[in-house]
Parts: structure tokens; C-alpha cells; sequence
């Protein structure tokens, strides 16, 4: 029975699967606290039992001395070891360790998606939005704020929790151990669409990540059918690129996510949609419905093969 309750908490958004340095401290103290409670409640039970039916066992039950060794020594030496331990385990008090030399990752809590930016060593920016990829076994530094309410970073299976609070900037330093796919999420209600505020982990290879970044950083791809390209007219001309940017054409809006290369990422609108045409589709013609609150408009005077361009250029954007 307790197999099959925590095979439910082996999904990519559980912290009982560590893939990150923090989260492996954290899932260390959360099995010693465990592991640790369930053998003092079987203690208790058993200690319960024996007052009740244990003869003449519970004079020595009852018993001063029973009495300050467990209920006064035994836990203050238990809570004070588990305090220390938990300490050392976290590395309370010590600075984080960061690579000045490393790269630097910019994220922002918007309404409600994730701005993201990459700031390599030598000062180079590239822009994307509710996705991190992460180099494995290179410690980043995450820059955490926010733009509007208080949010919460939360990727379970590589550290911590940490707010992001308007007007300041809190660092959380991380160090990716294998690749995969993780999933994490805002752990501070922020607003009506809160529970779709959500994002994807891509941990990788040094090498795949740097291969990856320099085709983040590169212009979007051109239309190849005659689908997307019209889509692509329809997108400059019904003011789309007010909102978003897609660089190498003439959106340059900031307001909303990045879609340079949308197409390529693991979901739509911060995880709430699969990454296809009909998803594409669907969040134009009646994103309120699918992710109330959010600041986009429907687009509901488009006509259907009108998504469909729309839709088509999008999912081409690699």
C-alpha cells in the first residue's frame, strides 16, 4: 500500500527525485525526518500499548524517571541533533557558491508566465520565456524578481523554493546533476491564473546546452509552406508583434513572451498546453477560456483557416 501511495510521487515535478545538488540536501533530511517520525510513533504506540495492557509494566511507565527521560531528555536531544544536522546538511549561514566566470539566469514572474534571460559571461543577452535549460554539473546563478505581485520559484527536483518580490532581486544558486525533463512551478498564489503558472526543467549536457543556447540566440526560422508564410503576414498585420517579439522580422514587443522560437519549446503558455498546432490554435481563438485572467485577448474575428496560418507559422517557429 505506502509503495503505491509514493509511486504517485515519482512524476517530473516531485521532489522524492532529486536531480539537482539542493534537492538531493533536501530529499536527505525529508527521509531522515521520515524515517526518524515513524519510528518515534511506533515507539509512542508501543509505549501506549504497554500503559493499557502491560501489567506491571505501567508502574514503570508512570514512573518520574520515565517520564523526564523520555518526555524532556529524548526529545530535546532528538530536536537538537536534527537541528544541528539539518545545519550542516543545508549549509545554513554559508555564502553560495557562485562562478563569476558562469553563466547568469534572469527570470521574472509575469501575469502569469515566466520572462527568462540568459546572460552569458560575456555579456550576451538572449531572451526566452517559460522554459530553463540548464548545463548539468555547472553551478548557475538564478536572478529571481518580479513585475507585478509576489511569486514563487519552485522546480521540486532541483532546489528549493524561493520568492521573487517586486523591486528585489534574490539569488538562488543551482547545479543541474543529470540531464532530463523536470517540471516546476509558482509556489506563491499570485492571482486568478496562479495554478497555470507552471514551467519546464530541460537539464543538459554542456555541450547540448551550448548548442542549444546559440540556436536560442539566433534569428527565427522563415516560413516553409504557404500556410505559414501567410500566417506570418497575418501576424505583423494584426498587431501581434505589439506584444511579442520574434527577432529577425518586426516584432519587437515586450509585453508579452518571447515567440522567436516558441515552436521549439515543451509546452504553450507556461506549460498549460501541449506544443502543436492545435494547441496553438485553440490559445488563439479562446486562451480566456483555457487560462483565465491572462493579458492576451481572444482573437475571435479571425476566421478559421485564419488560426490555422497563425497557428501553422507558430509551431514553425524552431
Amino acid at each position: 500500500m505506502i509503495v503505491v501511495f509514493l509511486a504517485g510521487c515519482s512524476s517530473i515535478q516531485s521532489a522524492l527525485h532529486p536531480t539537482g545538488v539542493e534537492a538531493e540536501r533536501v530529499a536527505t533530511l525529508f527521509w531522515i525526518m521520515t524515517i526518524g517520525g515513524t519510528l518515534i510513533m511506533v515507539l509512542v504506540i508501543v509505549a501506549a500499548a504497554l500503559a493499557i495492557y502491560g501489567g506491571r509494566l505501567r508502574a514503570s511507565l508512570s514512573s518520574e524517571r520515565f517520564v523526564m527521560a523520555m518526555g524532556l531528555a529524548f526529545p530535546v536531544v532528538v530536536l537538537t541533533a536534527l537541528l544541528i544536522y539539518g545545519f550542516a546538511l543545508m549549509r545554513a549561514g554559508e555564502p553560495q557558491q557562485t562562478n563569476p566566470d558562469g553563466l547568469r539566469v534572469e527570470i521574472a514572474g509575469e501575469l502569469w508566465w515566466w520572462r527568462v534571460t540568459y546572460v552569458t559571461p560575456d555579456g550576451r543577452r538572449v531572451n526566452a520565456a517559460n522554459e530553463l535549460h540548464l548545463p548539468v554539473g555547472q553551478p548557475v546563478e538564478i536572478a529571481l524578481t518580479s513585475t507585478n505581485v509576489i511569486h514563487s520559484f519552485w522546480a521540486p527536483q532541483l532546489a528549493g523554493k524561493l520568492d521573487m518580490i517586486p523591486g528585489r532581486t534574490n539569488t538562488l544558486t543551482v547545479t543541474a546533476t543529470e540531464e532530463g525533463i523536470s517540471r516546476g512551478q509558482c509556489a506563491e498564489y499570485c492571482g486568478g491564473a496562479h495554478a497555470l503558472m507552471a514551467f519546464h526543467l530541460v537539464a543538459q549536457s554542456p555541450e547540448d546546452f551550448s548548442a542549444w543556447l546559440e540556436a536560442e540566440a539566433s534569428a527565427a526560422a522563415q516560413p516553409q509552406t504557404d500556410l505559414a508564410s501567410e500566417g506570418q503576414t497575418l501576424f505583423a498585420q494584426t498587431g501581434c508583434g505589439a506584444c511579442h517579439t520574434v527577432r529577425g522580422t518586426g516584432a519587437r514587443g515586450t509585453i508579452g513572451p518571447d515567440l522567436t522560437h516558441v515552436g521549439s519549446r515543451h509546452s504553450l503558455a507556461a506549460a498549460t498546453l501541449p506544443n502543436t498546432a492545435q494547441a496553438f490554435a485553440r490559445w488563439i481563438d479562446d486562451n480566456q477560456h483555457i487560462k483565465p485572467d491572462n493579458k492576451m485577448p481572444s482573437y475571435e474575428i479571425l476566421s478559421e483557416r485564419q488560426i490555422d496560418a497563425l497557428a501553422t507559422y507558430l509551431e514553425g517557429l524552431q
